[in-house]
């Protein structure tokens, strides 16, 4: 990794401003999951031992889109990790407004900023309104970015150093992830932020072959540009979950209800096309688990071949399983983002979990597996295999956008060595 990390800077009685990514679940107040608060304490825990103070902040939930919830303060988290760090976590209720509770600081120092997501700045998002005119529109985003402008010059005049270690917001040119670095001299990677570019940059650019990518998940068009990509990068791509479908589909093969997105068939072809060209061994399912309705008391059949109308396919079947972990164990870069089925349901988490497995042997056998965010991660902690992943991301659409080739703006933006 060629940025900066927090490794390269001095920080003894400096102030650190820390984006970190405690977009955590809550429910009722009460933190279902907190991998992603333990996933910062590295960085935080250093910045504090090497005698700077430290001013985290993040967003939790949508607060732009759901309104603002009592689950989506930040003062749940800064409750939680004062208990973990057993000391004091300042919480300033405005991001914007937190220069009394900056100054007042010393070395050792924590303060808890608000959901940065409660001021509309942060991701200055902007949608034409009915009847508003372009050139209105053209305006009011315009305002809305010089907004953000100074919302980031705001956060910013509060550290003498910026630490980026929000990898799953790396890929949003937010006013806490990117534009903030354009108003500090010093802007560099958390040890998670550095983590997660390593294994990723290093498996997607220089793998140690033989390269296997397992993509999951509903549906093709989340994924376009990254079959894309990998397919000039892997060995073999396993396809599984609800995106099979439309592949299967594009082979000419009935697939009854099961999900299919029809203006992608040509896509899938090419795709298909473009593997054969490229040498690349490209596998889906050979057999699937059918249920008649989408339940989880549903009646089910294993389905090898064409499904029948009237049922639809929720999770890969037994042959498919052994297809995938046979090409999955003789790898020695694997990785994987998206499930294989409706694994929350117990009826469909075979394939899913049967994939966990051969996936968790990889490690074991001197290979890296890295499971790339959202429903995967759920999965393999669900399965009890994620101490056996050589790395499991904190972020989702950030994996994604990483395995498509863009650049991310909250990496671009961090100072080079």
């Amino acid at each position: 990794m060629n940025k900066k990390t927090l490794r390269d800077v001095d920080l003894k009685g400096k102030k650190v401003i820390m984006r970190v990514d405690f977009n955590v679940p809550v429910k009722e107040g009460v933190i279902k999951d907190d991998t992603r608060i333990k996933g910062a304490l590295p960085s935080i825990k250093y910045v504090l031992e090497q005698g700077g103070s430290l001013i985290l902040m993040s967003h939790m939930g949508r607060p732009d889109e759901k309104g603002i919830t009592g689950d989506t303060t930040m003062k749940i988290v800064a409750d939680y990790l004062s208990k973990m760090l057993e000391k004091p976590v300042v919480f300033v209720p405005d991001c914007a407004n937190a220069d009394a509770e900056v100054a007042a600081m010393k070395p050792g120092d924590i303060v808890m900023l608000e959901n940065t997501r409660y001021h509309k700045e942060e991701q200055a998002k902007c949608k034409q309104k009915e009847g508003e005119s372009d050139e209105d529109f053209k305006a009011r985003k315009s305002a809305l970015k010089e907004q953000q402008k100074e919302l980031a010059k705001k956060l910013a005049s509060y550290g003498d150093i910026y630490v980026n270690d929000a990898f799953g917001t790396a890929h949003r040119a937010h006013a806490s992830t990117a534009v903030i670095t354009k108003y500090i001299d010093t802007s560099v990677a958390g040890f998670l932020m550095e983590k997660e570019i390593e294994y990723l940059g290093s498996a997607v650019e220089n793998p140690v072959r033989p390269f296997v990518a397992i993509l999951g998940g509903a549906k093709v068009s989340d994924k376009l540009a990254v079959v894309k990509n990998l397919l000039s990068k892997v060995d073999t791509l396993i396809i599984g979950g609800g995106m099979a479908y439309t592949f299967l589909k594009a082979q000419g093969k009935q697939i009854g209800n099961s999900l299919c997105e029809n203006d992608q068939i040509e896509y899938a072809n090419e795709m298909m096309a473009l593997a054969k060209e490229r040498g690349v061994n490209f596998l889906l399912p050979i057999d699937n688990i059918a249920a008649d309705k989408f339940d989880p008391n549903a009646n089910t059949q294993v389905v090898e071949g064409n499904i029948p109308e009237g049922w639809m396919g929720l999770d890969i079947g037994p042959k498919s399983i052994e297809l995938f972990s046979n090409a999955i164990k003789n790898a020695k870069t694997v990785v994987w983002n998206g499930p294989m089925g409706c694994f929350e349901m117990e009826k469909f988490n075979k394939g899913t979990f049967g994939v966990c497995e051969a996936v968790a042997e990889v490690k074991a056998n001197g290979g890296i597996s890295i499971i790339g965010g959202g429903d995967s991660v759920a999965a393999v902690n669900k399965s009890g295999q994620a101490p056996k992943m050589s790395h499991v991301s904190t972020g989702g659409g950030a994996s994604l956008e990483f395995l498509e080739g863009k650049e991310l703006p909250g990496v671009v933006s961090l100072n080079s060595k």
